[in-house]
């Protein structure tokens, strides 16, 4: 399928509308200018004029009587006619050189002619160059596509909105990676007396939202040094050979302020590994610009104090030329907080705003297990938001909490349409999670229970939040958690004898757990046997499965295994504590939601519910 173009007029379309306005000019305008140009005297100054033989040239008309004088050739006289016969012999008595026309050809200033002439044509002709150099721009990505060659690059001379190490709170080990250039930008003798060389380049990998750019300033704030900032698809141009061209344009910019910070954001669009079997094809210009890259990092002075940090969230794509050593030197990971480094963040984010001194920050720091810098920013954000439209004055701990909520499963329907059908099926399934969650060791204690729609989609939800941060997870404990996804549809068929599409986002979860556990973590028959790669671990984690038809058959086969028997514990532990089902559920169904205090408190009761009718 060819793509459909809008047609382009020809440039001779343009120049026409120039001449066009050229002509009404001259037949307009002059004519006007000629008429303004044009003065009047009366009749008794005009016979003195000719007694002293003054006239040069007589227009006689039926009405009027044009003339020229011979000291002002430049300016024609009107007067009005007289029943004067002798007029003109009268004339040629005064002046015999006298000129009788049948009309007077003005003669205007040279000054006046040079500038209708040339100036206003070429005048006409810029405006109009200047019109169409505009649309042309516009078709073509606007004005910075004519800047041919010169970066885009945004300078922050010695300031960078007072940005120092104390704002980015959650990447210690980054910010100890980055104090060294600092220092060495700060002190560049103390490291040249033994012989050091600063290293060129950093490389800040990791999840969007982690803070590479908030790093990056940083570094210069701290150095107090000229900050370039600039965008890895800013090189890509549209014309070949523009992206080396900007490349060497920002590192000659940067070798005149030194020492000075380079940052490049989404250096992998110009970094990406170059396809050796393709020649001539769509990549040269992002090819061009690489090899100029390297040419440049490898070109200036380390001792200068230029430095050079990039970010990307996909290292994996990068040319191997440009990880090299004396390129970009180091590797910093910037990945997401831990449990302390969330809470740093927080607090950070919380200063800015008007925060109750009762907030538990580590509590809201558990229950955002996984989230970036940016997301806990928005979070605090969204509470200061919340505290507004409630009239309040300052965050609260239940405006935290709730934003952190909105995050994971949207905002609170306010219109609902569930029935209290639906409504009493949503309460026993999300208590079936619950309850098997908290029947089971190893599982994460559950904090909330609410059966209130969200944006999302999700028409309830069961919290669990870790009491502490876990970086490795024992089969049991992932066994155990397949279980507490299947917890939901256990519930609905032990009581309602049916199942509902309300199971689908755990069913999807359980089975991506069981899938790794055979193809990534060696929990099976298959040994330490890994089926499955995993690409893109910073956007997601692409993965692909790498065996035979039969090996994926058998995958198959043990994953619906894994699966099977969790269901069947969920479905053993909901029957021995069905009574219990009854009553949290009931409660659920009341109250809509309950805290995991609540939880816990039913859960100790001794309570002996008769499930006789319960099925709805």
């Amino acid at each position: 399928m060819k793509e459909v173009k809008q047609p382009k007029k020809p440039l001779i379309f343009y120049y026409m509308i120039a001449l066009a306005i050229i002509l009404v000019l001259n037949m307009v305008v002059m004519p006007w200018f000629y008429e303004k140009s044009i003065k009047e005297v009366d009749y008794g100054t005009f016979l003195n004029w000719v007694d002293s033989g003054s006239i040069a040239q007589v227009e006689i008309t039926d009405n009027d009587i044009k003339f020229t004088k011979t000291d002002e050739q430049y300016v024609v006289y009107k007067t009005g006619k007289m029943d004067d016969y002798k007029l003109v012999d009268r004339l040629y008595e005064a002046n015999n050189n006298i000129k009788f026309t049948k009309e007077i050809q003005q003669q205007t200033s040279p000054i006046i002619e040079f500038l209708l002439t040339w100036i206003l044509p070429i005048a006409v002709f810029v405006i109009i160059g200047q019109l169409l150099n505009k649309k042309m721009m516009n078709g073509m990505g606007g004005a910075n596509s004519m800047s041919f060659g010169k970066s885009n690059a945004r300078i922050y001379v010695q300031s960078t909105g007072g940005v120092t190490f104390k704002d980015v709170a959650g990447q210690e080990e980054a910010k100890e990676a980055l104090t060294e250039i600092v220092d060495f930008l700060h002190n560049p003798d103390k490291y040249a007396e033994i012989g050091a060389k600063l290293p060129k380049g950093a490389l800040l990998v990791g999840p969007p939202g982690t803070g590479k750019t908030l790093l990056a300033k940083a570094v210069a704030g701290e150095a107090d040094v000229p900050f370039f900032s600039i965008a890895g698809s800013e090189f890509v141009e549209m014309f070949v050979g523009m992206g080396a061209s900007k490349v060497r344009d920002l590192f000659k910019q940067a070798n005149e302020k030194a020492p000075c910070i380079v940052f490049i954001d989404e250096i992998d669009t110009i970094g990406k590994k170059r396809d050796g079997g393709s020649y001539g094809g769509g990549n040269d210009e992002r090819e061009q610009t690489l090899n100029q890259l390297l040419t440049e990092m490898d070109g200036f002075d380390g001792k200068k104090g230029v430095v050079i940090l990039a970010a990307t969230n996909r290292p994996e794509s990068l040319d191997k030329a440009l990880l090299r050593p004396g390129r970009f030197d180091r590797r910093i990971p910037v990945e997401l907080p831990d449990l302390k480094g969330r809470e740093a963040i927080l607090r950070v984010h919380a200063d800015k705003v008007r925060v109750n001194e009762s907030v538990d920050y580590s509590a809201i720091a558990r229950a955002t297990a996984g989230a970036s810098g940016a997301e806990l920013a928005n979070i605090v954000n969204e509470a200061a938001l919340r505290a507004v439209r409630h009239g309040r004055r300052t965050v609260g701990q239940e405006d935290l909490e709730e934003s952190v909520e909105a995050v994971i499963a949207g905002q609170k329907k306010k219109n609902s349409s569930v029935t209290n059908k639906e409504k009493l099926i949503v309460s026993y399934h999300e208590v079936g999670h619950a309850l098997v969650a908290a029947m089971q060791t190893h599982s994460a204690p559950v904090t909330k229970i609410t059966i209130i729609p969200r944006t999302s989609g999700a028409l309830g939800y069961t919290m669990q939040v870790d009491e502490d941060e876990h970086n490795l997870m024992s089969k049991e404990e992932l066994e155990n958690k397949i279980a507490t996804f299947t917890g939901g549809r256990a519930a609905e068929e032990l009581i309602f004898h049916s199942v509902t599409t309300g199971a689908s986002n755990d069913i999807e979860q359980a089975t991506k757990l069981a899938r790794a556990m055979i193809t990534r973590y060696g929990m099976s028959d298959f040994d330490m046997v890994a089926f499955e790669t995993v690409s893109n671990q910073y956007l997601g984690g692409d993965t692909s499965l790498a065996c035979s038809a039969q090996t994926a058959a058998k995958i198959d086969e043990m994953v619906v295994e894994v699966v099977r028997k969790a269901h069947a514990k969920a479905t053993k532990i909901l029957e021995e504590n069905i009574g219990k089902l009854h009553e949290i559920s009931k409660k659920l169904y009341e109250e809509e939601s309950i805290t995991g205090e609540q939880f816990m408190e039913l859960l100790s009761r001794e309570v002996i519910v008769d499930d006789a009718g319960s099925d709805a």
